[in-house]
Parts: structure tokens; sequence; C-alpha cells
């Protein structure tokens, strides 16, 4: 949570996503590499051509308008109102962006969700990522599919970089990370135009065994398991990512 967010939530998201700063930080992702991502599980999937696909935690759409491009008709949501603002500049016919809360179900029925590059585990009650796999179960079509790609745990905290200073648009970001109380953190130190900046990032340490256990008590059909975005299979101590596929 940031130190200077009058934010009215307690939630560090709710302030940090709705800089520019996230933004900045960010904007060397590889997004090539989420295209082939989706590309994969968009023919793993056999969704067909007319599919209705939904983007939870879209952001600022980048990866809903590469949907739409595949020739899918994509909502895209996501609690940050500024990401939206900017995410709607590209909606169309087939397009469409909105603010929404993960947590809560949707009226309508998607043939595919996908909830993208670790977009999930942000809640400190641990009910709400449950009440969110019961959302994402309850909005999915009769013969649909959704997809959460999260961060290897055992992977990312055998790799975890304790310190180090990413510049950035001639800023140095000062990181953190460090495992505690069940959470991934990462804390994020800044200055800009002589002001300092305090951030922190904090996503639920969920491994393979959490997500299981939670998707049963959700009732949701685990049907497979990947470790990168190429769908190689997981292992546990060396995949990158852990992609769930479920119904």
């Amino acid at each position: 949570m940031s130190e200077n967010s009058n934010s009215k939530t307690e939630n560090w998201f709710a302030s940090w996503f709705d800089t520019p700063y996230y933004h900045i930080l960010y904007k060397d992702r590889n997004y090539r590499e989420a295209q082939l991502f989706m590309d994969n599980l968009t023919h793993y999937l056999n969704l067909p051509e007319d599919a209705k696909v939904l983007d939870l935690a879209c952001g600022k759409g980048r990866h809903s308008i590469y949907l739409n491009q595949l020739g899918y008709t994509v909502l895209g949501v996501d609690l940050s109102e500024n990401s939206i603002a900017i995410a709607n500049n590209n909606a169309n016919d087939t397009l469409h962006f909105k603010v929404h809360d993960m947590r809560e179900p949707f009226e309508e029925k998607y043939d595919a969700i996908f909830n993208l590059f670790t977009s999930f585990g942000y809640f400190e009650d641990d009910a709400d990522n449950l009440k969110t796999l019961k959302a994402i179960k309850n909005s999915i079509s009769e013969y649909g599919f959704a997809v959460i790609d999260f961060m290897n745990v055992p992977f990312v905290l055998d790799n975890l970089v304790a310190e180090e200073v990413k510049t950035v648009e001639n800023i140095d970001f000062h990181l953190k990370r460090y495992l505690k109380d069940g959470f991934i953190i990462k804390e994020i130190d800044f200055d800009d135009q002589g002001q300092h900046y305090h951030y922190s990032e904090k996503v639920r340490a969920l491994t393979l065994e959490d997500f299981t256990q939670m998707m049963d008590e959700a009732g949701i059909y685990l049907l497979d398991t990947f470790g990168d975005y190429k769908l190689k299979k997981y292992q546990k101590k060396t995949s990158e990512r852990l992609i769930l596929i479920f119904k």
C-alpha cells in the first residue's frame, strides 16, 4: 500500500496500479511472448471462431486487444478506473471494457475466461480468492474453459532476487523482494521530481496444492496444468509459470 495514497480502499493494488509509475516500471514486459501464449492457449482450447472471451484483470487492455484481433468478442475488465479509461480508447463493436471487481460473477456466460500474468492472489483474505474462483466458475458457459496464469511459487522463491535497482525513464526503482506471512512481497521505492514514493506489491504465495484445494472447494474441475507460455508440462521446481486450465 502506498504511504502517500489517499485511496479509500485498503488494497495496495487499487492505488499502485492507478499510478503512471506502475506502467513505467513494467513497460518492457515481453508482449510478443504474451501474444504467442494467447495463440497457443486459444489453439489448445480449440475456441470457436465467434467465442466470447472475458479478460479478467485486463489492465490497459493490451491482451484483450490482441484476443479481439484473433477474431473473438472480448470483454476486458479491471478494478482500475484509470486503466479502463485508457483501454476504452481501443473499444469497438466486438471489444468492450468495464470496471469490475473479479470477486463478483457476471450475468453473461463466456466461452473462455483468461486471468493472465499473475493477476490473482492479491486479496488479504483467502476467502476472497475462493470467492473469485467461484465467480469465474459461474461465468463460464457450458462448454467453456477458464485459465489462470500464475507465477510458479517454488521456482520464484528459489530464484528470488532480494534487492535490485531498475532504472526506467531516468527513475531508479529500488526493489526488495521477500516472503512474509504467506505473501511474496515486493517493496518499491523511488524518487521523482523531488518527491519520494513507496509502494508494495503483495501476492499470496499460492502453490498448485493451494489452488487444487480451493478448486475442490469451489466445485471446479482442473483439466490441465502447464509450466510455461509454450504450454510445456508443469514441473514444480523448474517451471517459470503455473498455468491452470479448468471448468
